[in-house]
């Protein structure tokens, strides 16, 4: 399957500067969310000469692969001409690499600016109370948490307040307790995530 994904980077040899391929790079980041458009294409097929729409298709898959992979999978600049296996024609495996690694910080700053912005922890507060009027009831905690968010969106303060019986409390803080462990063990990733 990866074998014939590559075969049709050849295609690309068509094109008739590194401005064409540059522009499908980018046409291809631009749409990554709609996929392109009949102009898009048509324009792409001019580019690289082809007569049949159908013939783009598979080297499209290809190159949105590398792209993925060069933004998501964090790959280091100087790692990028790895991701091409041995047959891919050294000359393409020159201009495409120059290419990611000149796109790569900017979409990787396109799929940062992206994502949701959490709001964080500024201050949590804690009281025992009971849990109906009963005085036979067992206590729960009542914890407050005061939120900070920072996205431009809704700016500002926020209280959270909810009650944790014993055992729903036990079962909270094991699941922090694993999500303490996998912070430790990723090296302490960033809180970003």
């Amino acid at each position: 399957m990866e074998h014939s994904l590559w075969g049709h980077l050849p295609l690309l040899v068509r094109a008739n500067s590194k401005e064409s391929v540059e522009y499908i790079l980018q046409a291809l980041w631009r749409t990554r969310e709609t996929g392109l458009d009949t102009a898009d294409r048509s324009i792409i097929c001019g580019m690289l000469q082809l007569h049949n729409d159908s013939d783009l298709d598979p080297l499209l898959v290809c190159l949105r692969v590398l792209i993925r992979r060069c933004v998501y999978e964090n790959i280091n600049k100087d790692d990028i001409q790895k991701l091409f296996p041995s047959e891919v024609l050294p000359e393409m495996q020159r201009l495409l690499t120059l290419l990611l690694q000149k796109f790569q910080k900017e979409w990787q700053d396109d799929v940062f600016k992206n994502q949701p912005d959490f709001p964080h922890l500024k201050a949590m507060t804690w009281n025992m109370a009971k849990q109906d009027s009963t005085e036979a009831a067992d206590p729960v905690a009542v914890i407050n948490l005061k939120l900070q968010n920072d996205a431009r969106s809704q700016p500002g303060e926020m209280e959270v307040k909810f009650q944790l019986a014993k055992d729903t409390l036990q079962t909270m803080l094991n699941s922090m307790y694993h999500i303490r462990d996998q912070l430790s063990d990723t090296g302490g990733a960033s809180d970003r995530q």
